[in-house]
């Protein structure tokens, strides 16, 4: 199998300690060959730190000169749609952050631009590649085929705010000023207040929005959003309940993130550690009654792996065309359009 060179567009905060530290221990894999970064001296100390030779202040002098397979552009959002339209004309597989980008128009444009070139824009919903639930959506398929242990019935996910980093090392940073740049405009079909309230949930909630999906199979709509913005439920296309639980309560040192997908006569419960947690997976229970003997309960013990890493062997696996990207731009998009029903359907409580 082919040793792939990456480059990567961006290399802050969260672009070394989510990304560039994870790709840089996959050495039989591939090997990271040139960075971007505007800041010179930081550019300088991450090259230094990762021993990378090729350093570039823009992405449009790393695609000028190439010599690199796949980019990894940990930006934030806001700018997918300003940078990576240029990658995908490249004809580069990328691997951006989530979400897609802040619109559903932006989105919908970023999709059809990697459609008409056939390249792979795989969007960093990580969770997806947690061991904890990938093992759980092989169950789920499983059970769904085989019928044993009756209808899905229900999918709950509770994430209320918490320690999300959990004792990560710090990034390497200097003085530098965060460097100027073009930023996606906020959706012209909202107020400044619902643009606000749209931000914040698609940074805050869409891993979650996703995740429901990701255990479904299936589309879904949103049925019910409380003024107070801690709970929303939806409905699957095969009549599935769902429901996000949000902010109901905080916690200062712990990450408190759980998903519950119910069936007849059976559940799967995913305990997720902080985003930040240094190679370990969730933790999985899984509950069985048949009704004729004892309820069973089973916990798999998973690899000490975070889903960060895994993400990172998913996406070069992918790319290697061996596995299916765990999300791609296409259905990424689904999830700016559940946040853009979302926040229409908690204004039209409000005109209410």
């Amino acid at each position: 199998m082919k040793k792939l060179k990456i480059a990567f567009v961006g290399t802050g905060g969260m672009g070394q300690m989510a990304h560039l530290s994870n790709y840089a221990v996959l050495g039989d894999l591939c090997e990271v060959t040139a960075i971007v970064e505007p800041r010179p001296q930081l550019a300088a100390m991450i090259a230094a730190r990762y021993g990378i030779e090729q350093v570039y202040y823009d992405h449009l002098s790393l695609l000028e000169n190439g010599g690199f397979d796949v980019i990894v552009a940990p930006q934030q959002y806001r700018k997918h749609s300003i940078l990576i339209p240029d990658i995908l004309r490249a004809g580069i597989p990328v691997l951006t952050e989530k979400p897609l980008c802040l619109t559903v128009e932006a989105g919908e444009e970023l999709v059809r631009l990697g459609e008409e070139r056939q390249v792979l824009h795989m969007v960093g919903y990580h969770k997806r590649s947690d061991p904890a639930m990938e093992y759980a959506k092989a169950c789920v398929q499983e059970w769904k085929q085989s019928g044993e242990f009756g209808q899905l019935r229900y999918i709950r996910i509770s994430m209320p705010p918490g320690d999300w980093v959990a004792g990560a090392d710090k990034p390497l940073m200097t003085e530098e000023p965060y460097p100027d740049g073009g930023w996606e405009p906020e959706s012209s079909i909202f107020t400044e207040q619902q643009n606000l309230e749209y931000d914040s949930f698609v940074n805050y909630y869409i891993h979650q929005v996703n995740a429901i999906r990701f255990f479904l199979g299936e589309p879904y709509r949103l049925t019910f959003g409380d003024r107070s913005g801690v709970l929303l439920t939806g409905e699957s296309a095969s009549g599935v309940c769902v429901a996000l639980e949000m902010a109901a309560y905080h916690t200062s040192i712990e990450w408190h993130e759980t998903i519950l997908i119910a069936f007849d006569k059976g559940y799967l419960k995913i305990e997720l550690p902080a985003p930040l947690a240094r190679q370990q997976a969730g933790k999985v229970t899984i509950m069985t009654d048949n009704g004729q003997s004892p309820p069973a309960y089973t916990i798999p013990i998973l690899p000490n792996q975070s889903a960060m890493r895994k993400q990172a062997i998913n996406f070069l696996a992918a790319i290697q065309g061996t596995v299916q990207p765990p999300c791609t731009a296409k259905e990424a998009l689904e999830d700016l359009k559940i946040a853009r029903d979302y926040i229409q359907l908690m204004s039209a409580y409000t005109s209410d």
